[in-house]
């Protein structure tokens, strides 16, 4: 009998050490009582949830439950949701409650007053469970100052800057999926897999984490440990294991559809505004990639930018399809992705690091909004429920160069560009260039001025079309077109 196969013919809830290796998810949750904080790991709308353990818990019929995640994962699966659609949780704390387009039963709970919801930017969720885990009782951030996130919190001043202080989060149980475990409870994960799971296991009294494969003691290799045992109470095999198919990425940037303006005149593509985009960037250095539009500036960067991603990772390259997809290699819009020479893998906690301590050189979003003092918001609409804030707050309260990428107008023809942003803020005098489909500008000394404009379109046009005011540079340059992709 192999070391594998005699780990997997243990009995039921077997104790090595300190550590219960469960036979069975449902063994695993049977200790959850009602009113329990759980922390959920998984990333955007479907990557590594521990499905297998939310689904005994749905099964179990656990109540009045707080549950801590990034996002409750997309509607209808074995995600956390799960446990939102079947009325056991009262309380979410998460960086995404809401995307745009998809509305969900949290959504409506949280409408109805069923479901309590505490917004956090992704970094500061992680830095919060981190902070409990290692007995820190607060800490300071610059992430969400002067936000709708920091309401009623204290607002210090160090070295100039504002900072709002942030409790640490310590929960009651944590669910984590990893790749192995050992029968002491040391857990090894695949590639950018990692991110969240760490900080959501250091935090919790209660840690039990769902793999593919239980091994016995010595058979992980000690430094590929990417969570000590010393953290975790119960590991169990999973017994859900969703198809790559249905790890669903959460961007559906396409690079073809071009909208209309003035007179039927076309503006750019969202290709064609990433390729712009592109040439703003430095030749080299760390540049991270938000979701939507800015997820196709990949196919046009330098070979010295090396790519930064939210969910733990530098160095990927461009998207894979079909067999050449590797379930945990996927970037911060959940889609798969190649891997280039130097790349590195980290847990969230570090990709933060990287971001607030000034280590990126650019970092490109979209955007609802930018207003006349740089302010940025693209978390939340009037008609949404809450919003996703993911990690951008986290990335605009560094030092790098921020671009926003966004169409002109909205989707009702009102400009985007506005005197004073009117939906919630990310972040505050951040924004440092701005590229739509109709014209780009860059913002000089706290003043925007005009750099380029789509074809077929003048300075006065894009007047008419924008509420904040600008200069006019002194050459402004024609956008140019793909030539592929010229209307007929």
């Amino acid at each position: 009998m192999s070391e594998n196969e005699a780990v997997a013919g243990r009995s039921a809830a077997t104790t090595v050490g300190t550590v219960r290796v469960h036979d069975s998810p449902a063994d695993a949750v049977r200790q959850i009582p009602d009113g329990a904080s759980v922390a959920i790991a998984g990333f955007g709308l479907g990557h590594r949830f521990p499905s297998s353990l939310i689904l005994a818990l749905r099964d179990q019929g656990t109540r009045d439950l707080a549950v801590i995640c990034n996002s409750l994962g997309a509607a209808g699966t074995a995600r956390a949701i799960a446990l939102v659609e079947n009325g056991q949780v009262n309380r979410l704390i998460a960086s995404f409650s809401a995307r745009p387009g998809m509305r969900t039963v949290a959504e409506d709970q949280i409408a109805r007053g069923q479901l309590q919801l505490e917004l956090v930017g992704q970094g500061t969720l992680v830095e919060r469970l981190r902070a409990a885990g290692a007995g820190i009782p607060a800490f300071y951030t610059a992430t969400g100052v002067g936000t709708a996130i920091a309401e009623g919190k204290e607002v210090r001043t160090f070295g100039g800057r504002d900072y709002v202080l942030e409790q640490a989060l310590p929960v009651d149980f944590a669910f984590l999926r990893g790749h192995r475990a050992d029968t002491h409870g040391n857990v090894e994960f695949r590639g950018a897999s990692q991110n969240l799971n760490p900080s959501f296991g250091k935090a919790a009294r209660v840690c039990i984490v769902e793999v593919d494969e239980i091994v016995e003691a010595g058979v992980i290799p000690p430094e590929s440990v990417g969570l000590p045992g010393v953290f975790v109470q119960g590991v169990v095999r999973s017994t859900v294991v969703p198809s790559i198919d249905d790890l669903l990425p959460t961007s559906r940037a396409t690079g073809t559809s071009r909208r209309s303006y003035l007179d039927d005149r076309p503006g750019l593509t969202r290709a064609e505004i990433a390729q712009y985009a592109a040439s703003m960037l430095p030749t080299t250095g760390y540049v991270n990639l938000g979701l939507g539009i800015p997820t196709l500036v990949s196919n046009y960067l330098p070979d010295g930018i090396v790519l930064h991603a939210e969910n733990g990772m530098l160095g990927y390259g461009g998207a894979l399809h079909g067999a050449a997809r590797d379930p945990d290699i996927f970037n911060a819009g959940g889609e798969f992705v190649g891997l280039l020479p130097g790349a590195s893998f980290f847990d969230s906690v570090t990709s933060f690091e990287i971001a607030r301590g000034g280590r990126l050189s650019a970092v490109v979003l979209g955007g609802y909004q930018v207003d006349a003092e740089g302010n940025l918001a693209n978390w939340s609409t009037p008609g949404m429920v809450g919003g996703g804030i993911g990690g951008a707050m986290d990335l605009v309260a560094g030092s790098a160069r921020l671009i926003v990428l966004m169409n002109h107008l909205d989707g009702k023809g009102a400009p985007k560009l506005v005197d004073r942003c009117d939906y919630p803020v990310t972040g505050l005098d951040c924004v440092d260039a701005v590229v739509t489909d109709l014209a780009a500008f860059e913002r000089i000394d706290r003043v925007f001025r005009l750099r380029a404009v789509a074809p077929g379109f003048t300075v006065e046009d894009i007047r008419s079309m924008t509420e904040l005011a600008f200069e006019v540079g002194a050459e402004v340059q024609v956008m140019q077109r793909q030539p592929q992709e010229v209307a007929s």
